[in-house]
């Protein structure tokens, strides 16, 4: 796969990101409000549409190379959205839209789809800048319906609202290097009345994938020490370049409405899109496979893409699944030289993120793993009833020579982890709640804060605040319970 083949993949897992999400049927909550990320709403729409912002901006490092004029190419890909109208044919020859039509036992859907567009803009030197409105056409499909019979029941009327977007480019030198800006702005012309106006002249999925000639892209997750100072300078607003394409490359960057690491990639394991690159592929698939019969109808009913999915998923065979389980890498390992054609191409354990080859003799295939073996003496060691020796309620903790259980007053001074709600516990008393041990010997304290209005209710619920002994301060004992000391053998 070239290197734009290989942005691509990942353009396109941004582009779809959100578009339909499990359980992929239109009667799903989750489904109802779409469109999450990307999203160019028009510049005049009524308060209670609830636009997004029309605009989005990125800022680039460029270094030049050599003696050729530095030159970029400029893409902005988005979606359009396209309403799916389902409408019955009427005795009389007419037409009524309906939600839904049964034909010959199988369901069509009132729905929204949405059409890939792309605006590619002529390779340009970036001694002039740039300042170019483009514009989209809508338009209306229409698909007649008939049965197997031949008789016409119904048709699908597929309608696009025209969209406009302006693309301004400019760059400025700075400390040798060029701060490339890119931003693009939905100039819909009309006033945009109601959420679903709004949404059918918005730009959905919007990204940027720039490529470079005769200079190369700077990190701006990781610039070399003589760029820290421009990079610093430079300014995202609701899009953030990443290098992108094969590792070792710096021709090309993704703008993308969500963080991510330099040089993402889809994991080769990846049978296709789930449009949720969040998420674990196996995880996904396995609930796909839990669907009834009538859920998975409604779903192929919903999308095309959706009925992809739920073919997909049930024509795979164990050992396509196998290969989802994850594998093993060296962290520590590097990465190969993707500009060496023998190299072994990089993968993932996720779908997007930095990958890592494996270390030579490694085993990186979980099937060929050997399970490790845990000697429970017959007792199943994740049933809690197996060893009546644990009790969070009673079991204890020694911290600066005091016991600490249950009903036990403590100061928390956070150290740990760098969250910031741990912080807003620092120098709060609380109570203890509980004392567990983890199989890996950890011991964990359970705590509600004494000062919380809420505390006893999160005692009811069970919901407590967990920390390690020494991130907390002995203060004292509020009614204490008959406890044990936990053996710290």
């Amino acid at each position: 796969m070239n290197s734009l083949g290989q942005v691509r993949a990942i353009a396109d897992a941004v582009l779809y990101e959100g578009y339909l999400l499990y359980p992929y049927r239109a009667s799903s909550g989750k489904n109802r409000s779409r469109w999450q990320f990307g999203v160019l709403g028009p510049p005049s729409a009524t308060p209670g549409s609830f636009a997004e912002e029309p605009g989005m901006a990125t800022q680039v490092l460029l270094a030049p190379d050599g003696d050729q004029p530095p030159s970029v190419t400029v893409r902005l890909r988005f979606l359009q959205v396209q309403v799916r109208e389902v409408q019955r044919r009427d005795d009389d020859g007419g037409h009524t839209r309906v939600e839904s039509l049964t034909v010959d036992g199988g369901s069509v859907l009132s729905w929204e789809e949405a059409v890939e567009c792309e605006i590619n803009l002529p390779e340009m030197e970036l001694a002039l800048p740039y300042d170019q409105r483009h514009t989209v056409p809508g338009g209306e499909d229409i698909e007649p319906l008939t049965d197997a019979r031949g008789i016409p029941v119904g048709r699908i009327v597929r309608r696009r609202e025209p969209l406009a977007a302006r693309i301004r480019i400019e760059a400025a030198a700075d400390e040798g290097f060029l701060r490339l800006t890119v931003s693009v702005d939905n100039e819909h012309s009309g006033t945009a009345t109601g959420k679903d106006a709004a949404i059918r002249v918005s730009l959905i999925g919007s990204h940027l994938v720039l490529q470079a000639r005769g200079a190369r892209f700077v990190s701006l997750l990781e610039p070399p020490d003589e760029a820290a100072g421009a990079a610093a300078r430079c300014r995202q607003r609701r899009c953030w370049p990443v290098l992108a394409g094969a590792k070792g490359t710096t021709d090309t960057v993704l703008g993308a409405p969500i963080i991510l690491y330099d040089h993402p990639e889809v994991a080769e394991q990846s049978p296709g899109a789930l449009f949720d690159s969040t998420e674990i592929d196996e995880i996904l698939t396995l609930r796909v496979m839990t669907m009834t019969e009538e859920e998975k109808a409604e779903a192929r009913a919903t999308d095309p893409r959706a009925r992809e999915i739920i073919d997909r998923c049930e024509a795979m065979s164990a050992d396509d699944l196998r290969r989802l389980h994850g594998l093993l890498r060296d962290p520590h390992a590097e990465p190969p030289d993707m500009r060496d054609p023998h190299a072994e191409p990089p993968g993932l354990s996720g779908i997007l993120g930095p990958g890592n080859r494996p270390a030579p003799g490694a085993r990186p295939d979980l099937r060929d793993a050997e399970p490790p073996d845990f000697d429970t003496g017959g007792a199943p060691w994740w049933d809690p009833a197996a060893d009546s020796q644990v009790d969070p309620g009673s079991d204890a903790v020694v911290i600066a020579g005091v016991s600490v259980s249950k009903g036990s007053l403590v100061r928390v001074h956070p150290s740990r982890r760098a969250d910031a709600q741990d912080l807003f516990f620092a120098g709060q008393v609380a109570r203890v709640t509980g004392v567990l041990s983890d199989v890996d010997g950890g011991v964990h304290v359970a705590l509600v804060l004494v000062d919380d209005p809420a505390a006893d209710l999160h005692d009811w619920y069970g919901r407590y605040f967990y920390f390690a002994p020494d991130e907390l301060e002995p203060l004292g004992v509020d009614s204490p319970p008959e406890h044990r000391e936990e053996s710290r053998s």
